[in-house]
């Protein structure tokens, strides 16, 4: 591999022009071919396997045209203290209201309030009126949700008090451009003050770009939707960044070891190119394996987002030593820029990474039971993890569906908001009538259920669907018991009439995402961390050194969980990180946070322990080469992490809990496996270990590839061809 990739950076160097011609090709390409690509719909969010989805699936058969994917739109109305909604003015007034919404685009129907059962409070302050679009919200127009505002506004000037919740006003996403600009600016001043070079700071940005700008144009180009690019282009950010830094810290390193820029370059690729292509795949393998969920959606983003690393480490190897080719004296450090040859004031003195590494190595023992001990206890919270997906009562009180939510709970009680669709599929019964009746007896009669509607059959008559009113909140646990309760139930209904019965809506959806995520979190952890061991064992050609890489990233990621549950659950730290609602955790961020921490995780270990093993296999001590790595690579390590803490923190900022939720996630994770992980715990155990760190067995050695990722063939004459040790002298300086 490191001969390999050698050849590749130095063809890189010479033909620097034809590469970044073509790299350039590729970008405009990819950019037109997104251009005109048609505008893909919006990736609808399907479980296929799960009872929801089964009952969605057979609604839009046997209702055709019903539009269960449109949008809706839920008005409340709250009259003043001491009047009625129904009184003369507000019911005029509300009446109104609910013609002018009816009477605008894209919409399917809007119900009045007093023509619809149970749409009144008992108190008669505050009722609601439910409006059906006929496509999503992501598909409505300007004009149609500003109507809806307008209409609302006019209410409140009646004197109403006017909230709409529903799935109409879909808030504009806070992933855009401003995340992104914050987190290339943090990375641009981590850059600047860790190579201490405009030119070497530039690099990795302008790389990192250039690999995110193809990645994203060849998934629009392929029809893939907006909302696939997400995770994409968070994690194309971070790696391109990250690869670029390692590898242009290693060109440095080999220039101010004598070597001519082409042979710096050719060996910056060679080793800590190898080290790029083996982290980029475990990556890779997080993200791939992500289709273990089964959840389309997931699957999709998975994938894409796999494309865009293989794109970011193809422009690090390829790309990169061809811009090095360009600047080759312009990223080097100021004293060599003046003189060829010149050292840094103090280069002798070892920096702040050898200095802590040989704390380490004297106490290993204490340090790794306190790294151990100190991430066990911040991931005690993560036993009372609990999954769901919080809606509307997450949101901050200034939103309007918040408000419509706690005046629809205040006026009709907390289990209005997470009504259940129960479907009967009556087809094989002998009396569907019959049958339906039997089930809203059934569903009446159950515990928990404070309100039901009639059977309303379609057009067949083969087919009915009821709503049910629980007694509870829509996250609450007593709500997800009662839809088991009901599903139970629907067994013997089945044996008694033939007829099946579903339960579905969206309470019932976010408890079948919750299983479901929680049934493939052991196999989709299984599998990524058992190919991730695998891939290691090639790379470091040892044993126990994956196993520790494995244990250490679960110890990062249950402490991230921990701190989650401990912010989002418990409460703690709320009012400073501007949480508003506590509840349950998002159920798609353990897997999302396990997929994107593994990947940055790996990327972390290879870039700092092959810098270790490339000193042991060259003659060191275990403890000497524990130190030789973090001199070489604990300041590009810790530079790449607090760069991705950056960029994750700036989520915290936003006012969306999920967004919220996975800044908080992201960046205490990549804190915990970056830091106290990588930069304690691993050169405590390796220095525990000495050199049985490095222990292979005879027969699996024989069968396991040899990668050389620590660069021996070409220090061992077998590649590197002799170059001169120095540039051509510079030109007259003033003094």
């Amino acid at each position: 591999m490191a001969t390999f990739l050698y050849r590749l950076g130095r063809f890189s160097f010479r033909r620097r022009r034809l590469v970044a011609l073509l790299w350039a090709v590729v970008l405009a390409a990819c950019a037109f071919a997104a251009v005109k690509a048609p505008t893909a719909a919006e990736d609808g969010f399907s479980m296929p396997g799960t009872e929801s989805q089964k009952a969605f699936d057979l609604l839009d058969r046997r209702f055709p045209g019903g539009g269960s994917n449109g949008a809706e739109a839920r008005i409340v109305f709250v009259a003043p203290e001491g009047q009625k909604v129904t009184a003369g003015a507000n019911r005029a007034a509300v009446e109104r209201i609910v013609a002018d919404v009816a009477a605008g685009d894209q919409v399917k129907a809007a119900l009045a309030p007093f023509s619809t059962p149970g749409a009144v409070s008992k108190d008669g302050r505050t009722a609601y009126s439910t409006v059906a679009y006929d496509a999503p919200g992501t598909d409505l127009t300007d004009a149609t949700t500003g109507a809806l505002e307008t209409t609302a506004k006019a209410g409140r000037e009646a004197g109403l008090t006017v909230e709409i919740g529903g799935t109409a006003l879909v808030p504009e996403s806070e992933l855009g451009g401003t995340t992104e600009l914050v987190g290339v600016a943090a990375a641009a001043v981590v850059l600047l003050i860790t190579f201490g070079s405009l030119a070497a700071a530039g690099l990795p940005l302008l790389t990192a770009l250039v690999g995110i700008g193809v990645g994203v144009a060849s998934i629009v180009a392929l029809g893939m939707s907006t909302t696939t690019t997400t995770l994409a282009l968070m994690l194309g950010l971070a790696v391109g960044i990250d690869y670029a830094l390692f590898i242009v810290s290693r060109y440095r390193t080999e220039r101010a070891g004598g070597h001519a820029a082409e042979e710096a370059v050719a060996r910056a690729v060679g080793t800590a190119g190898s080290a790029v292509v083996f982290a980029g795949l475990t990556v890779v393998i997080a993200l791939a394996g992500l289709a273990v969920v089964g959840i389309p959606v997931l699957t999709r983003m998975g994938l894409a987002a796999a494309g865009t690393v293989v794109i970011a480490v193809l422009v690090a190897i390829t790309l990169l030593p061809a811009l090095l080719g360009f600047c080759r004296r312009a990223v080097l450090p100021r004293a060599a820029r003046r003189e060829p040859g010149a050292r840094r004031a103090g280069g002798d003195r070892p920096g702040a990474g050898t200095r802590w590494a040989r704390f380490v190595i004297r106490r290993p023992l204490a340090v790794l039971v306190f790294g151990v001990l100190g991430l066990g206890l911040i991931s005690v919270p993560a036993l009372d993890l609990q999954l769901g997906m919080p809606g509307d009562e997450a949101k901050s009180v200034s939103t309007t569906q918040r408000r419509a939510y706690d005046a629809l709970a205040e006026g009709f009680g907390p289990g209005f908001n997470g009504p259940l669709t129960v479907v009967v599929d009556a087809g094989k019964a002998d009396d569907p009538k019959a049958a339906a009746t039997r089930a809203a007896k059934l569903l009446a009669a159950t515990d928990g259920v404070v309100a039901t509607t009639p059977p309303a059959f379609n057009e067949a008559g083969d087919t009915a669907v009821l709503t049910a009113v629980p007694a509870t909140g829509p996250s609450s646990e007593e709500t997800t018991d009662l839809v088991r309760t009901i599903r139970d139930e629907a067994r013997g209904l089945r044996a008694g009439t033939g007829a099946t019965m579903l339960v579905t809506g969206t309470t019932a959806v976010n408890i079948d995402v919750s299983q479901k995520v929680t049934g493939a979190l052991v196999p989709y952890l299984a599998l990524v961390v058992g190919l991730a061991f695998l891939l290691l064992t090639v790379v470091f050609r040892s044993l126990l050194v994956p196993l520790k890489a494995a244990l250490g990233f679960l110890l990062s990621v249950t402490a991230a969980f921990g701190t989650i549950v401990a912010v989002f659950q418990w409460g703690w730290l709320a009012d400073v990180l501007g949480v508003e609602q506590t509840g349950p955790v998002m159920s798609m961020m353990p897997i999302f946070l396990i997929g994107v921490v593994f990947g940055l995780a790996m990327d972390y270990e290879v870039f700092l322990v092959t810098r270790m093993r490339e000193a042991y296999v060259h003659g060191e001590r275990p403890g000497a080469a524990v130190v030789t790595g973090f001199r070489h690579s604990a300041r590009v390590v810790g530079a790449a992490a607090v760069i991705m803490i950056a960029v994750f923190a700036g989520f915290i900022g936003m006012s969306e809990p999920m967004i919220k939720m996975m800044g908080v996630g992201l960046a205490a994770a990549v804190l915990f496996d970056a830091f106290v992980v990588r930069m304690t715990i691993v050169p405590a155990v390796l220095a525990l270990l000495g050199d049985r760190a490095w222990w292979l067995p005879g027969w699996l050695a024989r069968i396991l590839p040899r990668v050389d990722v620590e660069g021996e063939a070409l220090t061992t004459g077998g590649t590197a061809v002799p170059a001169p040790t120095t540039e051509p002298a510079p030109g007259p300086v003033r003094v």
